[in-house]
């Protein structure tokens, strides 16, 4: 089962889907363009300690991060 994590000012949100399921792969794709739009960086855990910045939708990863647009002032 892969996971998409939100990561925002209270905390994170989990969404999980089965990527076999065009569906719930659609309902990812989704999601993934709706926070990329916003701004927010998506990254793939590609080990231990390890992240790499993603642009597009990959229905393989396992686990997708979403970091919001850091503000500063």
């Amino acid at each position: 089962m892969a996971m998409q994590i939100v990561m925002d000012h209270s905390g994170d949100s989990r969404h999980f889907f089965d990527n076999c399921n065009t569906e719930a792969l659609a309902e990812a794709e989704r999601r993934f363009l709706q926070f990329t739009l916003k701004g927010y960086t998506a990254a793939v855990r590609n080990g231990p300690g390890e992240v790499i910045r993603i642009t597009a939708f990959d229905p393989t990863a396992e686990e997708t991060l979403f970091f919001p647009r850091l503000v500063g002032g």
